[in-house]
């Protein structure tokens, strides 16, 4: 596998070995070993789901207490994700990194604790899993606003496109206002 940090160095790109054929392919999406060579030492508590229709936009989520680090990818369709740097402490606090993930590219991304992390499906649906290094624990969730202006996200919207949003994400604080990791 291949490991690239992004502009924000602690959000990585992790490209797995793909072995295929006329039959298929193969790739492993976890092990370990691997990644702790990569120096993502992580231990995974939870395996996550969900499948998403053209236009829905997930996040910004993150847990202020119990901070969840989160491999992500997409197993079907198309998504655009997106991090976000809540740490107040480090000189990216507030700039965030997006990348596409799609069933063609097999990418991964690593968004470490710290991070308020989100998505938008640019495909027909999406099935997106992710592994969490931390429960999820609903009493710390916080949400940023997807469309902050302070943020600035280049979210790859048709003109005039409005993206299907959950209650809980349309009522996102803006950024200035988020709470924030020391």
């Amino acid at each position: 596998m291949q490991v690239q940090a992004l502009r924000i160095p602690e959000v990585k790109v992790v490209e797995p070995q793909v072995f295929g054929d006329e039959r298929g392919f193969f790739m492993e999406t976890w092990q370990g070993r691997n990644f702790a060579d990569a120096g993502m030492d992580i231990d995974f508590v939870q395996d996550n789901r969900s499948r998403s229709s053209r236009g829905t936009l997930r996040g910004l989520h993150y847990q202020i207490e119990q901070p969840q680090g989160k491999l992500v990818s997409v197993v079907r369709g198309e998504v655009y994700d997106v991090a976000v740097d809540m740490r107040r402490s480090s000189p990216n606090f507030g700039n965030w990194v997006g990348l596409t993930l799609s069933e063609v590219n097999k990418l991964m991304l690593w968004v470490p604790p710290g991070f308020a992390h989100g998505f938008f499906v640019t495909s027909e649906t999406a099935d997106f899993e992710y592994k969490c290094s931390n429960y999820y624990a609903p009493e710390h969730e916080r949400t940023v606003a997807w469309n902050d202006p302070d943020l600035n996200i280049d979210w790859p919207l048709l003109e005039g496109e409005v993206p299907q949003v959950s209650d809980k994400d349309a009522a996102g604080k803006l950024f200035r206002n988020a709470d924030y990791y020391a």
